[in-house]
């Protein structure tokens, strides 16, 4: 997980969390707000888990909408481990921020937001794109979804409508 800032056309500020599959590298959710704070946090992981399961692990920096006591009873209470990176050190979290990267190339730059509602649309249409129809190099140029239903099914799972990867991290 990570935060991204950016615009709307009058200068308004834009604030974007991701939270991306570490395994799959699926983009799992993107909540834009003009403030996010802890809470859109927790209501962003609880939307997730419901469809995804909880992860094992959440990789994630030390601001402090991650390293404060919600985020902490959140994890206890679910047995999940937080994996803070080392302050300075993004490459500790290099997935988020190869896809913050992208986000910020593909979506951000290209597209002028008039407003929080047409943000949050462009914005989850890229997701979508990018998640479901954008190939991947390190997939054999098979999309994040793809690449999880193949994932699911090697493991014997087919009969899931979604794979799961309760046992993986999300960061």
């Amino acid at each position: 997980m990570d935060f991204v800032s950016d615009a709307l056309f009058d200068g308004r500020r834009l604030r974007l969390l991701t939270i991306i599959d570490l395994f799959t590298r699926e983009c799992l959710g993107i909540v834009v707000g003009q403030s996010l704070k802890s809470h859109d946090v927790q209501e962003a992981l609880t939307a997730i888990a419901r469809f995804r399961g909880n992860p094992d692990v959440l990789k994630t920096d030390n601001g402090s909408e991650f390293a404060g006591k919600v985020m902490d009873r959140r994890a206890y209470e679910r047995n999940i481990e937080i994996d803070f990176s080392r302050p300075g050190k993004p490459t500790d979290n290099a997935t988020v921020e190869s896809f913050n990267g992208r986000l910020r190339q593909e979506c951000l730059t290209e597209n002028w937001f008039l407003s929080l509602a047409d943000a949050r649309e462009k914005i989850e249409a890229w997701r979508t794109f990018y998640t479901q129809v954008r190939p991947h190099s390190a997939f054999t140029w098979s999309t994040p979804s793809d690449y999880a239903r193949k994932h699911a099914v090697s493991r014997g799972k087919q009969k899931q409508l979604e794979p799961d990867f309760s046992n993986s991290g999300w960061t």
